[in-house]
């Protein structure tokens, strides 16, 4: 006669397993002997070696009973039921690696291969991380709501960073958004601002205001800017002062 743990030790697992099994009404609990302490005999060891087979197997406890009661061929149709629930679960499992896969490709998971091009290139041009990191928010908005204008939109972003011009403004609006609300560089970044959309108003300009975003989305973006740059309402209103309205959609003030 064996004790619970020269049982457990016998079928592989630990007391704790043996005790949690009694609990589940899988293996019977045997006599006490004059002592007090449970005595297992060969048998117990035989059917906890099938519960603990089961269980690696991936059955669950509530059906390891009814196997170990089933005749046979009971048994292989609850064995094929398992199996087909496994690979159920197997498949399941798979599509939640292919998820987790995307979240480590970063870019790659919301935003189509021209804008993650794009935004490495802005990575690559040593553009401020939260420059980018804006960038790719905003993109993967735009994205969502009208994934058909994102080719000619990344065209128009990359024909940016080809201009020296619009390429600084772009770096330099980069390292403003650390900048304090009352920073005396502001007026001086406004001008700079305006003066790169009055240029752009009979160029790539026209192309941008071609294309119809959805005003929701506009409001949307517009209220991202305004929670998470301390300079933005400030900024905003300094393009009023100079003519011009908006952030996501800019556009010239009709007097």
């Amino acid at each position: 006669m064996l004790t619970i743990g020269e049982l457990a030790s016998y079928a592989g697992v630990t007391v704790r397993a043996v005790r949690h099994y009694h609990a589940k009404g899988l293996l019977p609990e045997p006599e006490r002997d004059h002592s007090g302490y449970r005595r297992y005999d060969a048998r117990a060891v035989a059917d906890l070696i099938k519960i603990r087979t089961l269980a690696e197997a991936g059955v669950p406890l509530a059906r390891v009973g009814e196997l170990l009661a089933a005749g046979e061929a009971e048994f292989a149709a609850a064995v094929a039921d398992i199996d087909r629930r496994l690979r159920a679960e197997i498949r399941a499992r798979q599509r939640h690696r292919e998820r987790i896969a995307q979240l480590a490709a970063g870019d790659n998971l919301a935003l189509p291969p021209e804008a993650v091009a794009y935004l490495d290139r802005m990575r690559k041009r040593g553009f401020s991380d939260l420059l980018i990191a804006g960038e790719r928010d905003a993109w993967i908005l735009v994205a969502a709501q009208v994934p058909e204008h994102m080719p000619l939109f990344m065209a128009l972003k990359e024909a940016q960073l080809d201009n020296a011009e619009t390429d600084e403004l772009l770096r330099d609006l980069g390292r403003a958004i650390e900048w304090e609300p009352d920073d005396p560089r502001l007026p001086a970044l406004a001008d700079r601002l305006a003066q790169s959309l009055e240029e752009a108003e009979e160029g790539d300009q026209a192309t941008w205001d071609e294309v119809a975003i959805p005003d929701s989305l506009v409001d949307l973006l517009d209220s991202v800017f305004l929670d998470l740059v301390p300079i933005a309402p400030r900024l905003l209103r300094l393009m009023e002062e100079r003519g011009w309205s908006g952030w996501t959609r800019q556009q010239r003030i009709i007097e």
